[in-house]
């Protein structure tokens, strides 16, 4: 289809304090207590105020809507933590967080820049906090927003930046690492799944460069729903725990015109199984000089600790051989990798999610989106959208229809790497990268035969059906949706002297503005399409709560996002409470839900910075 270009913070006091805190709360105990026990501690006057300041416990509301199944879980001092990667990879053998070039070290440790000002919780994920073991109520302490601002240590973390590389719009970029991102460690969480968790905005780090670390409100909001929502989509995705206010004001320009303002500051909690990017593998391999045998090192610590049935002959589903020869278990790393890969793509392209950034330090190892910086959602179908004002001014390298072939040139970067540290053979690499395309072609077109409600893909409806969407300016995501409402036999279709399109499907393609030639074009589609349900012959109730099942009606459009963000901006984060409600929820039809969360941007919306197009400040 046309989609495709290509195939080829003492902790003893402070948690006493906290914990005092709660009791005092819940048995409504006078507030001069609490400051009392806190110079009995000896802490400062400001720690205490942190605790005791309504700020602090600012609620959105969204945790009524998760689940609290997942409860009773750990307390926090009581998680646990196996930090495998910082025991296994090598460190940065200085101590002080000053800009550098990092080298011979995987990672180093760094903590993070507490913040001058008061951090409140703004919103955190029931779900996820039930995931990493911990009962979603202790993120209701005070200690909490503490804890993920980078004010105060988290019990049994020990805080580290990665160093990595990576190819930047495809030059070559040199040292990059995590320049604003300290992840606390590695969880073991629940069905034994394992989870780093990392504070995004949290201060500097030795790959800073030449920025201060921190994050603002508007990119960790757009970063936050993002990471829930592609999760409740079925996109492989990194997570997001929490979002904490910081209270400091940090000063950005938006789209580097020279514009700068002082905006709100910001950390998100991400969390993600390891937060291994194919640039932790080419930075290495890129510099040589003996630094080669760290691609093995950390291509050992992917498979013991996140893969190990690539460890057996015949863990990934083949035969037990390894390109006719010996088992490779770091042959099947890159087979995995091409394969969850390409099932990444395809479901981005499935859902009209352009990522808008895909240098390989934002490829990650696992198969899942990292780094929601520029991204965007199409309204409008577009092949060629980029939502990122850079990559707009670069030839639109990342646009929609050009990721899967950015995703196979990823992959080779990632091969190179593996072949520079002597895993594999030339020949099997490429025999690795082959899958990609395959694994892609066949999860795309299962997920497109989903969507059009059918047993079998069909090439030709489905390419038709693009070409009228891309002409005449169709809604991608509402035109999907509206195909799960149209029966396999309709007399609004059937009957030519009253032929028009069924109103679901008019008001996502915009009818009213069709000249008679374009509706005719339509119907000639619908006719045909409906011609093929009967043929296949499923019940419509059926083939539609099947099609429902793949086409949202809800997603987390930029228009949206800049709402909850204006809001926000103000102190106040209830359209971020409801759009996190119905962004979770993005299949079910939610008749209550405000009619805008479904509907394109408003005109006055489409030139609002934010909307139309993003840059990478944050």
């Amino acid at each position: 289809e046309h989609t495709f270009k290509s195939d080829s913070y003492t902790l003893k006091s402070l948690s006493s304090l906290a914990g005092y805190a709660v009791s005092c709360v819940r048995m409504r105990v006078h507030n001069r207590c609490l400051g009392s026990m806190g110079q009995k501690l000896g802490l400062p006057k400001t720690t205490t105020a942190l605790l005791l300041g309504s700020p602090l416990h600012r609620r959105s509301g969204i945790c009524s809507r998760n689940e609290r199944s997942l409860a009773p879980r750990a307390v926090l001092e009581a998680l646990q933590w196996d930090n495998k990667f910082i025991k296994e990879c090598p460190a940065d053998p200085e101590q002080q967080n000053s800009l550098r070039q990092v080298h011979n070290a995987l990672f180093s440790f760094v903590h993070p820049t507490p913040p001058a000002s008061e951090p409140y919780l703004i919103d955190f994920s029931t779900q996820m906090a039930g995931e990493i073991g911990l009962d979603p109520s202790e993120c209701e302490r005070p200690e909490f927003a503490l804890i993920m601002s980078g004010a105060a240590p988290m019990p049994g973390s020990k805080p580290y930046a990665q160093c990595y590389g990576g190819h930047q719009f495809g030059m070559w970029a040199g040292q990059l690492g995590d320049g604003r991102a300290i992840s606390l460690g590695e969880i073991v969480g629940r069905n034994g799944n394992r989870w780093e968790l990392q504070l995004k905005g949290a201060g500097k780090t030795p790959y800073s460069r030449r920025a201060d670390g921190r994050a603002v409100l508007r990119s960790s909001i757009r970063e936050y729903v993002a990471s829930e929502a592609m999760a409740a989509l079925g996109v492989p995705t990194t997570r997001a725990l929490s979002i904490v206010g910081t209270g400091e004001k940090v000063l950005r320009d938006m789209f580097y015109t020279g514009n700068a303002r002082f905006e709100p500051g910001a950390v998100v909690c991400r969390v993600a199984p390891s937060f291994v990017r194919f640039g932790t593998f080419q930075l290495p391999a890129q510099r040589g000089a003996g630094q080669e045998a760290l691609v093995k090192v950390v291509a050992d610590y992917v498979l013991r600790n996140h893969m190990p049935h690539l460890l057996k002959p015949g863990g990934d589903g083949s035969n037990g051989s390894s390109s006719n020869g010996p088992w490779n278990p770091y042959t099947a790393l890159l087979r995995e990798v091409c394969c969850s890969t390409a099932r990444l793509v395809a479901a981005w392209q499935s859902v009209g999610f352009t990522h808008g950034v895909l240098n390989t330090d934002n490829m990650s190892i696992h198969g899942l989106t990292i780094d929601y910086g520029p991204f965007g959602f199409m309204d409008q179908f577009d092949p060629y959208m980029t939502p990122n004002l850079t990559d707009l001014e670069g030839g639109k390298r990342y646009a929609f229809r050009n990721q899967p072939e950015i995703g196979q040139v990823n992959l080779v970067m990632l091969a190179n790497a593996l072949l520079a540290g002597e895993l594999m053979s030339k020949e099997e690499a490429e025999q690795q990268l082959l899958l990609y395309s395959q694994v892609l072609v066949e999860d795309y077109t299962d997920k497109m035969r989903a969507k059009l409600g059918l047993r079998t893909y069909n090439a030709k409806l489905s390419t038709e059906l693009m070409k009228l969407m891309y002409e005449d300016d169709a809604d991608f995501t509402n035109t999907f949706r509206a195909l799960g409402s149209i029966p396999a036999v309709s007399s609004i279709v059937t009957d030519e002297a009253t032929q028009k399109l069924p109103q679901s499907l008019a008001g996502a393609i915009g009818a009213q503005e069709l000249s008679e030639e374009r509706e005719a074009a339509w119907l000639q589609w619908l006719g045909a399409y409906q011609a093929r349900l009967r043929k296949e012959g499923v019940p419509d109730e059926e083939r539609m709560a099947a099609q429902n099942a793949a086409n949202p009606k809800f997603i987390p459009r930029q228009h949206l996002l800049q709402y909850a963000i204006d809001d926000a901006e103000n102190g106040d984060f209830s359209e971020l409470a409801r759009l996190m409600e119905v962004v979770t929820r993005p299949y079910d039809e939610q008749p209550t839900a405000d009619p805008k969360y479904s509907m394109p941007p408003p005109p006055e919306m489409l030139k609002r910075p934010g909307v139309q197009m993003l840059s990478c400040s944050s």
